[in-house]
């Protein structure tokens, strides 16, 4: 059986990811790193076991989590797409069930708001993590006066939790903002399709999406 641990450990994963990431990086992009990576396995996992999940679903939303982004590699434009090929030639030379190896695959495959869709509970789970991974430390950019809007708004972004609330049904992300640097408008702006993903990958979870900006129930 294939674990987290083994794929956090692989020297493969883990150079594909911190080159996918040099890629990003060359072009502008935020931090797409193994920081990146470790923080949505870490949060998939335990939005899952805080829902009840069995142990192998959870194991297998950790490593969807930490191999989300390696499509970079080739290029951001499809990333999802072709981070699931990538994906599925490592799972397979891993040895890994094919039905495990789907359900990996097809998360991965519909993690982007632009095309994805929560078609699995892994999948679900992936897309929550991802999108609540917002924080000042993912801008490369230290200069305010060279922001662009996805900068300012992550730069802005001092405190990101995303918690569950099993008897209300509700998963909630929680963000502190501060709003001298980007308004809460350009936040919606920048993160509405995301927003709309997350609702619906709440609700393949059995339930509801929260957003709550500066204790301000957004959604």
């Amino acid at each position: 059986m294939v674990t987290y641990d083994q794929i956090k450990k692989s020297r493969k994963v883990n150079t594909f990811i911190t080159m996918a990431d040099a890629s990003l990086e060359a072009i502008g992009f935020t931090e797409h790193s193994l920081a990146h990576a470790t923080r949505v396995a870490t949060v998939a996992g335990n939005l899952l076991s805080h829902l009840e999940y069995d142990e192998r679903t959870t194991e297998l939303a950790r490593i969807a989590g930490h191999m989300h982004d390696i499509g970079n590699l080739v290029n951001r434009d499809d990333h999802s797409q072709s981070g699931a090929i990538i994906a599925f030639r490592i799972l397979d030379d891993f040895g890994m069930k094919p039905s495990e190896v789907s359900q990996i695959v097809s998360a991965i495959g519909n993690h982007d708001e632009q095309t994805g869709m929560p078609v699995n509970t892994v999948a679900a789970a992936l897309i929550l993590a991802d999108k609540a991974d917002v924080r000042r430390s993912r801008v490369r950019n230290r200069v305010p006066q060279n922001f662009d809007i996805h900068d300012r708004v992550n730069y802005s972004v001092e405190k990101s939790k995303l918690r569950v609330y099993k008897q209300k049904e509700l998963i909630e992300l929680k963000l502190t903002i501060d709003t001298e640097i980007s308004s809460v408008m350009d936040y919606f702006q920048i993160f509405l399709t995301r927003m709309s993903l997350c609702v619906k990958a709440a609700e393949e979870l059995g339930c509801h999406f929260g957003l709550n900006i500066n204790d301000i129930q957004m959604i």
